[in-house]
């Protein structure tokens, strides 16, 4: 039997753990429910399948368009604001899609601001107008399209960066012009970025929760919530997670189908500035628009209109039950962000050591957890964490005479494994590029000077991805701030972080209170945000940052 080191081992175990709920998810899937499934599938399913296909197409379609667009107009055009839309492209990445739903819904419904203001301006009445209604499926797409167009724009922002200036002067001296160049020569070289970028709004909009339940939006996601908390069948919920589970597979799969066996390489390893196309007169208008009415529907109205709530009513329990919301809320991201990190730590390290299919193998199931709905991710961490507390309470009822309850789909334990689960990913692969651009002489140094593997980790590999480690934590620790489904299905009784402080109020149409919480969210969200577009600003080799520079 061939040795397996304990790198190896570790990788295995960490894969296995982290693949826990979706091998609970596929073993429910033949399972008897009863007659519930049918009951489902005759009444609503089709409803949530048709609602969800629409809701993938258009936000997909949206992002594409939106975040392409924006990231050619920033990398490759002159124009007023330019510096600034480069880091505001991507606030709205700091708000989650339900705290955009609630902020538009206040401003936006009959008896809000806009349309008071409209009727007392044109002294129109009811029926006198028409107005589109936010609370739909029309109106939950658009939201959470601006709010995921940052995916796409990031991704294709940063391979537009990394383009050769070879192809595009040759396109040049072909005659192409600018919007040549666009369609047919850097789209198609960064079409692997647009589509994963595509592919991870697409993956956030199946775990969309707050914002389709508050609109009424009947998706899969809150097909499982209602099927769990209001049917009590947590079989047909498995059912309903194993049939989105489905569709994520699918994306996925479909993804690497249209690949096919091609490949995109840089040609040549000398990277010179990017030429930039000076724009006037209505081109520069137009590309000003372009970039501002995403940022300022996406991110700056939405903020506005949550500052002046909080200021101008606010939650009423602020003070010391929101601090303990807000207490919750950094405790349980603090602890996944560490765990999170760490795990992605051993999991690289463990693939750079042994490159066998196998490790290979069990870093890619690890690094499943952010393709998989946090819904999915909650029921199947429930049912057997649910079943095992049943088993320790029965074995110890039948020996000692007592009861020790829920002591783990009770604790706030399962939260964080479920957080783990979630975003490991986001750490993995952050560390793993890191990992990558370290020389492997630098290990084979460290060896022979007498240091163990743990040791060269420690000593060498560490020190060189501080950067890294701490942008992964970071990274982690603001989608955990802002995870809803997971959070509102996994927690336990009386614990309320403040996303669920949000999604209570708000399901309550309180919507001034919940704008607190909600704008708390927000701001620990900018940072993060505003770190990762320097960074990308640096990105390219051979850039010149801050000459010539357009305000």
């Amino acid at each position: 039997m061939p040795h397996v080191s304990a790198w190896t081992l570790l990788t295995l175990l960490i894969a296995a753990v982290v693949a826990l709920p979706v091998l609970t998810i596929l073993a429910h899937v033949f399972m008897p429910t009863g007659g519930v499934w049918q009951h489902l599938a005759s009444t609503v399913l089709p409803r949530y399948l048709t609602n969800t296909l629409i809701l993938v197409l258009c936000v997909g379609l949206g992002t594409a368009i939106i975040g392409t667009g924006t990231a050619w107009l920033v990398v490759m055009c002159r124009f007023p604001g330019r510096r600034i839309f480069e880091w505001a492209l991507l606030l709205p990445l700091a708000v989650p899609t339900y705290v955009i739903a609630y902020a538009y819904t206040d401003f936006l419904q009959y008896a809000g601001p806009l349309q008071s203001w409209l009727r007392e301006l044109f002294d129109w009445g009811r029926g006198d107008y028409y107005f589109p209604n936010i609370r739909s499926l029309g109106g939950a797409a658009t939201l959470i399209t601006l709010v995921l167009y940052p995916y796409v724009y990031m991704l294709a922002r940063a391979a537009f960066l990394e383009q050769s200036v070879c192809v595009l002067d040759v396109g040049r001296t072909l005659g192409r012009g600018p919007w040549r160049l666009f369609s047919g020569i850097a789209v198609p070289l960064a079409r692997p970025a647009i589509v994963g970028g595509v592919s991870l709004a697409l993956m956030e909009t199946l775990n969309e929760f707050g914002a389709v339940q508050f609109f009424g939006v009947d998706t899969f996601t809150t097909g499982i919530y209602r099927t769990w908390f209001g049917l009590g069948e947590p079989v047909a919920a498995a059912q309903l997670a194993a049939c989105l589970l489905l569709f994520v597979m699918t994306f996925v799969l479909l993804e690497r189908w249209s690949r096919g066996k091609r490949q995109y390489f840089h040609t040549s390893s000398r990277y010179q500035q990017l030429p930039e196309y000076r724009l006037g007169g209505l081109r520069s208008l137009g590309a000003f628009l372009a970039c501002a009415v995403p940022v300022l529907v996406g991110f700056l109205i939405p903020s506005l209109l949550l500052l002046e709530m909080a200021v101008s009513q606010g939650d009423a329990l602020f003070g010391r039950r929101f601090i303990g919301f807000a207490r919750n809320s950094l405790i349980l991201a603090t602890l996944a962000a560490l765990m999170a990190v760490i795990l992605a730590v051993v999991l690289s390290y463990g693939a750079r050591l042994s490159r066998t299919p196998l490790t290979r193998t069990a870093t890619r199931i690890a690094s499943l957890g952010y393709a998989i709905p946090g819904s999915v991710v909650a029921v199947g961490i429930l049912i057997p964490f649910a079943w095992l507390d049943n088993r320790l309470n029965e074995f110890l009822y039948a020996h000692y005479g007592t009861i020790a309850g829920l002591i783990f789909s009770g604790s706030a334990f399962i939260l964080v494994y479920a957080y783990v689960v979630r975003f490991l990913a986001v750490s993995f692969n952050t560390i793993e590029a890191s990992l990558g651009k370290v020389t492997p002489s630098m290990d084979a140094a460290s060896r022979t000077l007498g240091q163990t593997a743990g040791g060269t980790l420690r000593r060498v590999h560490t020190p060189l991805m501080r950067g890294s480690l701490l942008a992964a934590g970071i990274l982690v620790f603001v989608d955990v701030m802002k995870e809803l489904p997971a959070t509102i299905i996994l927690r336990p009784f009386n614990f309320d972080t403040l996303a669920v402080r949000a999604y209570n109020l708000a399901s309550d149409e309180r919507l001034a209170e919940a704008s607190t919480a909600s704008l708390a969210i927000v701001v620990v969200g900018i940072i993060p945000v505003i770190l990762l577009s320097l960074a990308m600003r640096r990105s390219r080799p051979g850039s010149v940052v801050g000459k010539d520079e357009d305000l």
